[in-house]
């Protein structure tokens, strides 16, 4: 399956790496350089680098160009194909476990009544 048919797993890949996801947090509110970045982790700059082509090819984040320095922001729109999936699963889920529910109870009633 092609990326662009999965959003949603792009995404997914993108925020599996933990640093990922602790860039995305140093990016939420406040936009910060790629040396910034770089300068919290401890690792190579070029392996930030990698992270942040990652979470802004999965639309994570936004760059933008300031002379020579790249400044880097999340993208909390870049969760929502990501949030609207979890969204339907756990509607899913709790649809399935209410008719289970319903269906035990229909079973529980009819003993019920057949013994009374």
């Amino acid at each position: 399956m092609a990326d662009d048919d999965d959003p949603e797993g792009v995404t997914l890949r993108a925020l599996v790496e933990p640093r990922r996801r602790s860039i995305l947090r140093l990016v939420a509110h406040d936009e910060l350089s790629a040396g910034e970045i770089a300068a919290a982790f401890d690792v190579t700059r070029p392996a930030v680098s990698q992270h942040l082509t990652v979470l802004k090819d999965a639309g994570l984040l936004t760059e933008r160009r300031e002379g020579t320095r790249r400044l880097y922001r999340a993208r909390p729109e870049g969760l929502d194909g990501l949030r609207e999936f979890l969204d339907d699963m756990w509607a899913s889920s709790l649809d399935t476990a209410r008719r289970l529910v319903e269906a035990d109870r229909g079973i529980a009633d009819d003993e019920h009544h057949a013994a009374g």
